[in-house]
């Protein structure tokens, strides 16, 4: 039996945490209303249409890789909140040979020191066949667990080629906006999903 101080230590951390959960949904639908209604295939393909653009006039390598890379995984937009708990979602498609091949979300959680709220994309260069295998069979694709993903830096950008670059999943953020400072899809899960036409 717990003495009673030890009960309210635990009422105190468990009603933080609701707090802190009530505050990131309210975050959530306050800043990003429009994350309420899961987006049409149509506006996913448009929306990854215009982060590729985007992407390719900002970052060459991003461009050079798209040469040679099996297939791209876009997520044109994650919104990431937290107060505590903390979590990010959103949707995108793989786009091999210029035409997408399917519709996927990534969703993450987390918890520690976190607040705020952000938006942001990705996309995945996926080099080799390998790692495009690895997703089709994978029922949700927990990133960090096999295969190996490469976050791509403007430092690392400036020396990547398509030589150096022979297999792996190369990894490129873009249109960063909001008040938190990091970004990571590691932990993430990357699961197919069926939008409406």
């Amino acid at each position: 039996m717990k003495a009673p101080k030890e009960e309210g230590i635990i009422e105190k951390a468990m009603q933080k945490s609701l707090i802190g959960l009530a505050l990131l949904m309210a975050v959530f639908v306050l800043t990003f209303p429009q994350i309420a209604a899961a987006a049409t295939a149509r506006e996913i393909d448009r929306d990854v249409n215009i982060a590729l653009s985007k992407l390719y006039q900002t970052t060459p390598a991003a461009k050079k890789l798209s040469k040679v890379a099996k297939g791209i995984l876009v997520f044109p937009s994650i919104i990431k909140g937290g107060f505590v708990v903390g979590g990010q979602y959103g949707e995108g498609a793989l786009r091999m040979g210029g035409k997408t091949t399917g519709y996927y979300n990534t969703v993450s959680a987390s918890y520690g020191l976190q607040i705020g709220a952000q938006s942001f994309g990705y996309a995945l260069f996926f080099i080799d066949d390998n790692g495009l295998k690895y997703l089709d069979k994978s029922e949700g694709w927990e990133v960090g667990v096999d295969p190996n993903v490469v976050l791509v830096d403007k430092g690392a950008a400036r020396a990547l080629s398509t030589t150096s670059a022979k297999s792996g999943i190369y990894v490129f953020f873009f249109n960063q906006k909001g008040l938190m400072a990091d970004l990571s899809i590691e932990g993430s899960k990357i699961t197919k999903i069926t939008p409406k036409k």
